[in-house]
């Protein structure tokens, strides 16, 4: 189960893109780092020869199998109980979670949450929104302003603030998305300096697909019709050197849904979330 070769898991990734981001995200990143093998946070099932399933084990569990591969489920998930639950969450297609859900919800639950039911969105054209022209890739010297921002949407999405973790790990990343260029604000003037109206970042980016991740709109400035010109801009922007933007959002929040399929984006797939 460990000691995947990295050429053959981005392989199996390409079949369902958008589906398997999140791996193929970290996959790729080792391969341009030039290792050639997962090591012990990749796992694989092969048969014949040939890599049929892979599970990517670092702070999410990220299973990429068909959801009706039962052998390869198991597999999957003996190798989990094995090394005990490390991760925040399961996540990516809702078939395949929740079969491996169903497998370890014995000995690793019960969940905080399982989100059965999150569209997977996809967009390859052009937005249908004109985007605002003031949403722009945050500058290192915003990060003061931005992290705040970042908080609060986190502590909205999953019910606990991400500063509670490995001291300075939640502002690593952050930091490490803007350093990178993925990471998307619109600034105001507030009544104390400026503020974040408006942000997302591209959580996930591979040469097929750049997911989307925290978007989040000020309170104050919610119904004002910021979110579907900024989430237009930030679109444009990754269509600029990715074929395909992805995202996906819990079924119960219809404003997000109806937002983004303004924009252009479209139902490809369904994703599945437990959260511990």
């Amino acid at each position: 189960m460990t000691d995947v070769d990295l050429r053959a898991a981005a392989r199996l990734c390409e079949l369902d893109p958008v589906a398997s981001v999140l791996a193929a995200a970290r996959i790729e990143s080792l391969l341009a780092g030039g290792s050639t093998r997962g090591g012990s946070a990749l796992w694989g099932v092969e048969r014949d020869g040939r890599l049929e399933a892979l599970c990517w084990a670092g702070a999410n569990l990220v299973p990429v199998c068909a959801p009706e591969d039962d052998a390869a489920l198991d597999a999957i998930a003996a190798t989990a109980l094995r090394q005990g639950r490390r991760c925040s969450s399961i996540v990516g297609e809702a078939g395949t979670v929740l079969g491996l859900w169903e497998r370890l919800s014995a000995s690793w639950g019960p969940a905080r949450e399982v989100r059965a039911d999150q569209p997977s969105l996809a967009i390859s054209a052009p937005p249908a929104v004109e985007p605002d022209p003031q949403v722009r890739l945050t500058a290192p010297d915003e990060l003061g302003v931005l992290l705040p921002a970042c908080v609060e949407m986190f502590v909205e999405e999953v019910g606990y603030s991400p500063l509670t973790g490995a001291p300075g790990a939640y502002e690593a990343r952050v930091r490490s998305l803007v350093r990178d260029r993925r990471s998307y604000l619109r600034m105001i003037d507030g009544p104390l300096g400026p503020e974040v109206a408006f942000k997302a970042e591209l959580g996930a980016v591979t040469r097929a697909v750049a997911q989307v991740q925290g978007v989040w709109v000020a309170p104050s400035l919610r119904g004002r019709g910021l979110a579907a010109p900024g989430m237009a801009a930030v679109v444009a922007a990754a269509l600029a050197t990715t074929p395909t933007v992805s995202l996906y959002v819990n079924r119960y929040n219809e404003r997000a849904l109806a937002t983004y399929r303004r924009v252009g984006f479209e139902q490809v797939g369904t994703y599945a979330t437990v959260l511990f």
